[in-house]
């Protein structure tokens, strides 16, 4: 029986002022730019499953960065202007699918409107009133780092009863492939993936041989030594002084004990075999101990051989009694597992595409080679149809702001060949700023509007073809908005070559060449309407 979650609330923890996200009930990709909240987001799941993070208790691991900087930038200004504001907190809540496994979670302790009874866990960080003394002192004159000191911390379900470890049914597995390798040889993630595979018998055979192991040494290669200390007399009552091995906690055959592969120990293995083999460990079908599963970026220190051969293998893997969170840079990563899946997190806010019709989905993923997270991180984006577009309308676009299109936020994307209709309905449905330009090829703009008009709101995206009278592709619309002997001049070709034929046959040289060029280029009329939208989306 499956456990998904169903809603995540995060207020004042790190980035996330006020965060709320309904993923989706088996796969998720998050998609970002660097600080838009990715890890973050897994970090704070983790947190409110485990009530530890990474492997340390909150009290522990507490420090004055946890606190979303807004907020507590706010609190300090509001306290020196004498407002008697609050001190901030954290709080993160996970809601879960109601089933009859979490009834014990089943509550209405929570902070959605309308009241909403329903099996979740929640953790928040908050000052303690028995500190409140030291409390009262140090806001004589705050400042923004708080005194975490004086702070504590609840970690409880729904039904507001106490958690004291993680609900057996809520287990979590979490593999960051960027720093996979620790100093302890295998790290506390990877310990608890390991010992889900186990069985409580067989935890229990290791446990009591490892103990024999320990015991047959002190009585073997220990008792000499032992022998020969007892002989030195260096107690204060002359008791005999002798080694023994540990045989506490802090010994136990799980901080010994550690994987090889290929008769290497894990930790010196390469960091793409690490991370390969704890995504398969937390995700392997009879391993059903693992209801939640996060990756980070799988993508890195792998090939783009073994990166496809792992997505074969989550693919293969995942199941309806997983949940999948995955973060990623990778367009291959993004359109391999679905467009439908993604979550586009900008710090305290998220889209979700809803909308996309799984036609467009299996295209996508049939193009895994197709750079689709530059149209999904981009603020705006102007496509065009080849590299030579791409180069004329940079220079267009600077000749009219006095900047490139990038410094303006303005991404300009090649579709080289991509289905149009496809890339703007990628483009609605995550509600993406696009003007498109293409060649009219001989064909009245209107009949090429019709199959995208769907699409097109004349507001946030628009197709800008050039007048069929003008030109049938790139080339003679220029000749025409520039003159044959202009171009021929700042193309440096001579007169007894055809100017077109050679523009045609040499696109991405002679676009290169007007592009640098010192001269004035006059531009053709729908790429100069292209780029003044664009601007103005």
């Amino acid at each position: 029986m499956s456990t998904l979650i169903t809603k995540i609330h995060i207020r004042g923890y790190r980035i996330y002022k006020d965060f709320t996200l309904r993923p989706n009930a088996k796969l998720n990709i998050l998609v970002g730019d660097n600080d838009a909240g990715k890890s973050t987001l897994m970090e704070a799941i983790a947190l409110a499953l485990n009530g530890r993070i990474a492997g340390r208790g909150v009290l522990e691991e507490l420090n004055p960065h946890w606190f979303n900087v807004d907020l507590v930038e706010q609190f300090v200004s509001q306290r020196k202007a004498g407002q008697k504001a609050a001190l901030p907190e954290i709080l993160i809540e996970l809601y879960f699918e109601d089933n009859d496994e979490l009834q014990g979670l089943c509550g209405a302790v929570n902070t959605e409107v309308p009241t909403n009874a329903c099996p979740g866990v929640f953790l928040r960080i908050f000052p303690n009133e028995e500190y409140q003394d030291m409390l009262d002192a140090w806001l004589k004159d705050p400042n923004p780092l708080l005194p975490v000191e004086c702070y504590t911390y609840e970690w409880r379900s729904f039904a507001d009863k106490e958690l004291t470890k993680r609900p057996r049914m809520l287990s979590i597995a979490t593999i960051d492939s960027r720093t996979v390798k620790s100093t302890a040889g295998v790290d506390y993630h990877l310990r608890q993936i390991l010992s889900d595979h186990l069985e409580t018998a067989e935890k229990a055979s290791i446990s009591l041989d490892f103990r024999e192991v320990k015991a047959n040494m002190t009585t073997g290669a220990l008792a000499p030594v032992n022998k020969r200390l007892s002989t030195l007399d260096a107690s204060l009552q002359a008791e005999p002084m002798a080694l023994a091995m540990d045989q506490t906690s802090r010994t136990s055959w799980e901080s010994v004990v550690t994987p090889h592969v290929d008769g290497v120990p894990f930790a010196m293995a390469g960091q793409g075999q690490q991370a390969a083999i704890k995504i398969s460990l937390a995700m392997k079908r009879h391993s059903a101990n693992v209801k939640i599963v996060m990756i980070e970026e799988p993508e890195n220190h792998l090939s783009h051989t073994s990166l496809t051969t792992l997505l074969e293998r989550i693919e293969s893997l995942a199941s309806d009694n997983q949940q999948l969170f995955i973060s990623t840079h990778s367009t291959y990563v993004l359109n391999r597992l679905g467009l439908d899946a993604l979550h586009l997190l900008n710090r305290n806010s998220v889209s979700k595409i809803t909308e996309l019709d799984p036609d467009t989905v299996s295209y996508f993923k049939r193009l895994p080679g197709y750079d689709t997270l530059r149209l999904v991180l981009a603020k705006r984006v102007v496509l065009v149809e080849g590299p030579s577009d791409e180069i004329i309308f940079e220079r267009v676009f600077s000749d009219l702001f006095d900047l490139r299109p990038m410094a303006a936020g303005i991404d300009v994307v090649s579709m080289r060949g991509l289905a149009l209709a496809r890339c703007l309905e990628l483009c609605a449905a995550i509600n993406k700023p696009v003007a498109v330009m293409r060649d009219n090829d001989g064909i009245d703009p209107s009949e090429l509007r019709e199959p995208n008009k769907e699409w097109l709101d004349g507001a946030k995206r628009e197709l800008f073809i050039g007048d069929v009278a003008d030109g049938h592709t790139l080339e003679p619309q220029l000749i025409t908005a520039n003159t044959e002997a202009h171009l021929r001049d700042v193309l440096a070709i001579t007169p007894a070559a055809n100017l077109l034929v050679w523009m045609t046959r040499e696109k991405t040289e002679g676009a290169l060449r007007l592009a640098s060029s010192k001269k004035v280029l006059h531009a053709p009329k729908y790429m100069k309407a292209a780029a003044e939208f664009i601007v103005n989306a």
